[in-house]
């Protein structure tokens, strides 16, 4: 390990007693955004640094915060003026800019997925172990939701009884270009895989996914919408709709249904207006609108912990191991049409 290595951890394990100062990797859509609650809402954080592969876009980027544009994320992480990163570049990268930023000691933020594939993600998960410390958190912003808080202590009062199904509803208005049948489950069910785990505080073990009947909205080759049925260790079941092209919006509903009652959360029932033209609330457009407040919690509750040398609040490595290879047996489900098991290994 390198002295500016071990500096950096000797840091990250005491605490900040300054703004900590935050690169941004990958500035598309999710990548601006959070550039701009580090900028602008979270506090004892400061925005340094942007970098993304599209240098013009780098460029615009820094430009709006008045930071650093740097071309090359390793770079970035490697820079003796970031203290933490946060990365917002596509999955395919997670797993060499992860392992750099463990390698150089950096606090990480990293959106989901950790990685693509589960033996990438489990190889990050022995490497963070290697270091005696958690440097990095996953980007599950569903569990920093006010609702889903609420749900969970519910389900941990006891107070319903044991949990016996979780139905889930996943509803997007439409998928950008190329989205995959595959990424149905990759990048969208992947949030009820960790919403499940975090409200039931137990690990699935097995998966179906089923194939009704295509919308005709969806894209040729395109199969949408997908049925998941999904087991866990007491036996509890999640299902979930996962529906991408509904041309409606964008709609997350979970409900509980325990052995004495039950709980629903995503009503959307902030606002409901009545008048001669009938009765009814609004849509949320994208997650950002319906998650907004949770992402602002995520993000602030990561600065507190690494500024106070806890380095994670929320979601680690493991985490989002137990999440890709929930979803990479969901893969093989689709394509085959059976049940899957999930076997995780031993926790490291």
């Amino acid at each position: 390990m390198s002295t500016a290595t071990q500096t950096t951890l000797h840091t990250a394990r005491e605490g900040y007693d300054r703004d900590l100062r935050v690169a941004v990797l990958g500035v598309g859509m999710m990548g601006q955004d959070h550039a701009r609650r580090l900028a602008q809402l979270t506090k004892g954080a400061r925005l340094v640094a942007v970098s993304d592969v599209d240098g013009a876009r780098t460029d615009a980027v820094a430009a709006e915060f008045g930071v650093r544009a740097l071309h090359d994320p390793v770079a970035a992480v490697e820079d003796p003026e970031v203290d933490a990163v946060v990365i917002a570049t596509p999955g395919f990268t997670h797993e060499g800019l992860v392992l750099k930023a463990l390698e150089a000691g950096k606090p990480t933020l990293c959106e989901k997925p950790l990685t693509t594939s589960p033996e990438t993600s489990r190889a990050i998960v022995e490497a963070e172990r290697a270091l005696g410390r958690q440097l990095v958190q996953v980007g599950f912003m569903r569990r920093f939701d006010a609702e889903y808080e609420r749900l969970r202590a519910v389900v941990a009062s006891q107070e319903l009884g044991r949990p016996l199904f979780l139905h889930c509803v996943h509803r997007n208005a439409t998928t950008p270009p190329n989205f995959s049948s595959e990424m149905l489950v990759l990048d969208s069910v992947v949030h009820e895989v960790d919403a499940a785990r975090f409200l039931l505080g137990e690990e699935i073990t097995a998966i179906t996914v089923l194939r009704p009947g295509r919308t005709s909205n969806a894209p040729e080759g395109l199969q949408d919408p997908q049925f998941v049925l999904m087991e866990t260790e007491s036996g509890a079941l999640v299902d979930v709709e996962i529906f991408v092209n509904t041309t409606t919006g964008y709609v997350v509903r979970t409900e509980l249904v325990a052995e004495r009652g039950t709980a629903q959360i995503g009503l959307g029932v902030g606002l409901v207006q009545q008048s001669r033209a009938g009765w009814g609330g609004g849509i949320p457009a994208d997650f950002k609108e319906r998650f907004g407040a949770a992402y602002d919690v995520e993000f602030q509750r990561w600065v507190d912990a690494v500024r106070s040398g806890a380095g994670v609040d929320g979601p680690g490595v493991w985490d989002g191991y137990a999440a890709a290879a929930v979803c990479a047996a969901g893969v093989e489900s689709l394509r085959t049409g059976r049940r899957v098991e999930v076997d995780l290994g031993a926790r490291v």
